[in-house]
């Protein structure tokens, strides 16, 4: 598994508890910065999703 891949599960888990303590505070930029981390995260997982295909389509051809 990529390091990217953990790495964006890392950030979107964080992202949704800062949303959460946000909504639970009332702190709209709390819950702005959630999201935010939430969106980075989910890329970045899906970087390492694709580098993962990646290296296993370079397995298959060899």
């Amino acid at each position: 598994m990529d390091q990217d891949r953990i790495e964006g599960g890392a950030k979107t888990f964080g992202g949704r508890v800062k949303e959460f303590f946000g909504r639970l505070f009332g702190d709209t930029k709390l819950r702005s910065e959630g999201r935010m981390d939430q969106a980075e995260g989910k890329i970045q997982n899906t970087v390492g999703g694709l580098k993962d295909s990646m290296r296993e389509d370079g397995r298959r051809g060899s």
